[in-house]
């Protein structure tokens, strides 16, 4: 540990913890970093390194009380510990050479490395994280997007307008790797054009996160890596071309031969084209061995059964970029179109059909959402039985120290079995807990928000998602006067906080934002429902850790997982949602409601939103504010205590990305790793 004397000093301990995102799951290291300048901190969206690099010396020095050294002792102890712990990977001693390249179009580690847009990318940061505490030998590859996903601000009309400000690669902790691989990308004419690739890497603990940059002096001014699913369809299918055969090469070039790909999503599914052109130009093979090669070493997760969630190209502009490549690969161009269709009545060139054809092992990411795709892709495997289909689940999870408040993480410890301690807590201890972060919460809203009507003795139910229309945040506003009634009860009210983007070209989701800030502004909203702009991961922290109920009403089965809900439920926050993703199996009386709208058979959309809609009010008017609102003679509402113990218990180990991430390891990566190894000796 660092012995401080003066700002300097300091500022080299703050920079050693800032340069590593292992900082993001220590709660109290924003704390470290929030005291030096809180406000200037909230205005760099949390970013360490910035602020360190706007404060003096003296400035630092002044920050040095005793109290502040001692909690920096504290963060770096912490760190030092984790560092030297032995991981689960090691104990387990698994093969020496296995190494996993896991790919994915977005990664959200912390709101200060903006290249994440929502629920996939909050994913794979907390993979990340996870894959680093465990020790599982696992590289990431990304795209680092210049302009970010957006911030989002709401008009005049309370119209949903976006802004892409630059980030400054200076003030974040990106090392430059010194290589430059290229990949040749179609132009808007149609020309190959070599494209060089700048390459950041990215410290997560054990783990590194290598993000490819088209920032590169000499490159087209068609700046590729702008902004995260930005552009038109040539500078997605680009974006897609990067990133997997970008991928590759830059893997290649840093001298890492991973065992296992793990395909975290469609949008990487062109590195099977490069790892193609490896074994058929360099090594000789066949182009149905080097299929049958790779596609042993290969997982693929698909995340969603929504059709955009699920890339799909012209084949003719497919074939500007990649018909070169392709024909490297020994395939005539008509068998590998054929790869990425369903069925030879599909017209476009799909990477999830893809991904799928060319991976060995697949999954869905709940339970349900395993069966709903065995069933979409069934047209993959026409000849085999609907329960044959070759995609398993594994469900997702949450890296529970990142997502935790400071309180509970007092309360429970942080050794196991942590979660389980909540069923022993003290009533009015773990009470306590909760309230200080409902307090901060609303705090948090009254000083940035303007909105100081919130009363932290009210219920308070949070919706904060992507504002994709299955999602439908509208249906708790579907029924106005209903609403407007509970939002108003003298003896049980309730208030709402609602945050979430919509895709830029999602009008439908800017419409439901702009129906929600509209009814929010109505005298019968009463003052408390509030809509909070420009959701990120900084908010849906405070989000997690301060609200009483979390509400979730997808339309089944869109909803493929819902890790935010797991997120609430670590946190004593109740779940209220449609059995759908991760509920469906999460689910028990004890621990959170269900909302089951009773639609007959056939039904339209329409009419099972209406369904759902009654079921909704249903619950929170029958069960909800019953248990919420009844007290002991303490002032205790013991029965909601009660289903917070079993959240936090039940639900807090089940559901975290160390379950998830040896689940991977298990049953995908080790069977990947020694399939290749027997196809690769019986094809050599």
């Amino acid at each position: 540990m660092t012995e401080v004397h003066d700002g300097a000093t300091l500022r080299a301990a703050l920079l050693e913890i800032a340069c590593d995102f292992s900082f993001t799951w220590i709660a109290e290291t924003r704390l470290l970093f929030d005291a030096l300048a809180p406000r200037r901190f909230a205005e760099l969206h949390h970013n360490p390194t910035a602020l360190l690099s706007e404060l003096t010396d003296e400035d630092l020095a002044r920050a040095a009380t005793p109290d502040y050294l001692e909690r920096l002792a504290r963060v770096q102890g912490r760190l030092a510990r984790d560092r030297g712990q032995e991981t689960w990977w090691r104990c387990r001693s698994g093969p020496a050479d296995l190494l996993v390249a896991y790919f994915s179009a977005e990664f959200g580690l912390d709101e200060s490395l903006p290249i994440y847009s929502g629920g996939l990318g909050v994913l794979a940061g907390d993979y990340l994280k996870a894959a680093s505490e465990l020790g599982v030998p696992l590289v990431g590859i990304g795209l680092f997007y210049r302009r970010g996903y957006f911030r989002q601000q709401l008009d005049e009309n309370d119209r949903q307008i976006e802004h892409y400000p630059l980030t400054d690669t200076s003030r974040l902790p990106l090392e430059l790797v010194p290589m430059a691989p290229v990949v040749e990308l179609a132009d808007d004419d149609g020309d190959l054009v070599p494209v060089r690739l700048g390459v950041w890497r990215v410290r997560v603990g054990r783990a590194s996160l290598y993000l490819i940059d088209t920032w590169v002096e000499g490159n087209p001014d068609w700046a590729v890596t702008d902004t995260l699913y930005g552009g038109d369809r040539a500078n997605r299918l680009r974006q897609e071309v990067l990133l997997g055969v970008g991928g590759v090469r830059v893997l290649r070039g840093l001298g890492l031969e991973p065992t296992v790909f793990h395909l975290n999503e469609g949008h990487s599914a062109f590195l099977q084209l490069e790892r193609m052109r490896e074994l058929v130009e360099e090594q000789g093979l066949p182009a149905d061995e080097a299929v049958e090669r790779l596609r042993a070493s290969t997982v693929f997760t698909t995340h969603t059964p929504v059709p955009a969630g699920n890339e799909v190209f012209d084949p003719e502009l497919v074939r500007l970029t990649l018909g070169g490549l392709v024909e490297r690969c020994g395939l005539a161009w008509e068998d590998f179109v054929a790869l990425g269709k369903v069925d030879a009545t599909a017209t476009g060139f799909g990477l999830t059909p893809f991904a799928l054809r060319t991976s060995e092992y697949a999954n869905g990411v709940s339970e349900l959402h395993g069966a709903v795709s065995r069933e979409m892709w069934h047209g993959l495997w026409p000849e085999r039985r609907l329960d044959e289909v070759p995609i398993t689940s594994i469900t997702n999870g949450i890296h529970q120290r990142t997502w935790i408040s400071g309180e509970l993480e007092g309360l429970l410890g942080d050794t196991e079995p942590q979660f389980e301690r909540a069923r022993e807590l003290p009533a009015e201890e773990l009470w306590a807990a909760r309230s200080k972060g409902k307090e901060r919460l609303l705090e948090y809203v009254a000083t940035t928000r303007g909105v100081r009507e919130l009363d932290p003795d009210i219920l308070t139910i949070g919706f904060a998602r992507r504002f994709a229309t299955y999602k439908r945040a509208s249906l708790l506003f579907s029924r106005p006067e209903r609403l407007a009634k509970l939002l108003a009860d003298p003896e049980r009210p309730i208030q709402v906080l609602v945050a979430g983007k919509a895709h830029p070209a999602d009008e439908g989701g800017k419409d439901v934002i702009q129906l929600v800030v509209d009814f929010a502004r109505e005298p019968t909203a009463a003052g408390r429902v509030v809509f909070l702009e420009d959701y990120e991961m900084t908010l849906a922290r405070r989000l997690v850790q301060g609200v009483d109920l979390w509400l979730n009403t997808p339309r089944r089965p869109f909803e493929a997982s819902g890790t935010s809900g797991m997120k609430a439920a670590l946190n004593g926050v109740i779940n209220c949602s449609i059995l759908d993703g991760w509920w469906a199996e999460a689910y028990s009386p004890e621990c959170g409601f269900a909302i089951e709208g009773r639609a007959e058979d056939g039904a339209s959309e329409a009419e099972q939103d209406e369904a759902d809609a009654d079921a909704l009010y249903a619950v929170l008017e029958e069960q909800v504010l019953p248990a919420y609102y009844e007290r002991d003679k303490a002032g205790l509402p013991q029965r909601w205590i009660a289903l917070m113990r079993e959240s936090i218990a039940e639900l807090g180990p089940r559901f975290g990305t160390a379950r998830m991430a040896a689940e991977y390891v298990e049953r995908l990566y080790l069977p990947a790793h020694e399939g290749a190894s027997r196809v690769t000796s019986r094809v050599a």
